[in-house]
Parts: C-alpha cells; sequence; structure tokens
C-alpha cells in the first residue's frame, strides 16, 4: 500500500540527513509483519529478491524493456565503470554509520548503511541518481512491518523526463506486483527460512 510522505519524513530516520538534496519520490507499507527483531530478515530478503524474475508477466516485461533500452542507450553506464569516479552518499555519512555495517550488497544497489531500524543502498546512472530506505515500523496491531521510502536526484532533463515516463508503470504495475510477491516470499520465510524463494 502507499503512503503519505509524512509515513516517512515524520520518523527520526539517519536517511535525511544525508538526503536534503533528493526528493522524496514515493513511501510504500510492506506487507511482512514481524516482531521486533525481524528487520535482519527483511533486509535479507528486499537484497536478494530479484523483480526481473518476478512471476508476474507484466513485471518482468517491464524490467526486461527498461534494461534493454538502458543497454542501447548507455543509461546504466555509470553502474559498471569506476565507483571511485561517481557520486556516493558514502561520502556524506557520519562516522558512527560510516565505521557500522554496511548491509549487504543488492541488485543494482550498493548499501550505504544498516542499524537496528534502517538499511539504505543507493543507484547511480545517467538518470538517476537514487536512495531505497527500508525501515522496521511499528503497525497498528501491536507488531512491526516493512517500510520502504524511494528517494531520487534525476539527472538533468533526461532524468526528470524518465521519471515522469515511468510514474504511472510504477505506481499501478510495478510496486504492487512485487509488493504481492515479497510478500508471499517473507510468508514462506516465516514457515520456513532456509526455503525461501525471492527469484535470485
Amino acid at each position: 500500500m502507499r503512503l503519505s510522505d509524512s509515513a516517512h519524513t515524520s520518523r527520526p530516520w539517519r536517511i535525511h540527513e544525508l538526503t536534503r538534496d533528493f526528493r522524496l519520490e514515493d513511501v510504500w507499507a510492506l506487507p511482512t509483519p514481524g516482531g521486533p527483531h525481524d528487520f535482519p530478515r527483511l533486509v535479507q530478503l528486499m537484497a536478494s529478491f530479484n523483480p526481473s524474475r518476478s512471476s508476474s508477466g507484466a513485471v518482468r516485461t517491464l524490467f526486461a524493456i527498461r534494461w534493454k533500452i538502458g543497454a542501447l542507450l548507455a543509461w546504466d553506464r555509470a553502474e559498471s565503470g569506476d565507483r571511485t569516479e561517481q557520486p556516493t552518499l558514502r561520502e556524506r555519512l557520519p562516522e558512527d554509520l560510516r565505521d557500522g555495517p554496511s548491509g549487504p550488497e543488492a541488485r543494482r544497489f550498493t548499501s550505504l548503511y544498516l542499524t537496528e531500524d534502517e538499511w539504505a543502498a543507493e543507484i547511480v546512472n545517467r538518470t538517476v541518481h537514487g536512495v531505497m530506505h527500508v525501515g522496521w515500523v511499528p503497525d497498528e496491531s501491536g507488531g512491526y512491518r516493512g517500510q520502504m521510502a524511494v528517494l531520487v536526484k534525476p539527472n538533468g532533463l533526461l532524468g526528470s523526463t524518465y521519471m515522469a515516463a515511468i510514474a504511472p508503470f510504477r505506481h499501478v504495475v510495478v510496486y504492487p506486483g512485487m509488493l504481492r510477491e515479497l510478500g508471499r516470499f517473507w510468508r514462506t520465510s516465516a514457515a520456513d527460512p532456509t526455503g525461501a524463494q525471492t527469484g535470485s
């Protein structure tokens, strides 16, 4: 379920101090109910989740089109280039986050930091500098659930046009499909921690 921006901005997340020049694109409630100590399981699930191999044909098709166009137009060249020449939010990390665990590597994303209730990872390419922020928040039932925020800094006119063009697909097809699948994987991993499938 998509949430209001305040669901992210009202919480004292550490990511706020790093992304003042980023735009909050959207916030999503993740179908991952759990207890106070289940956040590491969510982080591992999110890091290994592969939407390109989704059970949803529509999601797979949209990602295949995106990667094909990106390859043709070299949108993702920055991902395979020299990372020392790319902008990174790691340069903005305060000492405690820089010296702490960065978290697992995720598909096409580079982990920034990991705390007891936050994980942030970034992606840099020719269209955007983006951040995926995952948090662990109390829910209405007295338990906890995951919450994901997407923050972006478009790269010029190309980036702004790209984000505007994909917004309807992200909101109507991609994220609803991904969240349904994520919920299934979460339930599977709870029932059998060794048998969860993430489409990897």
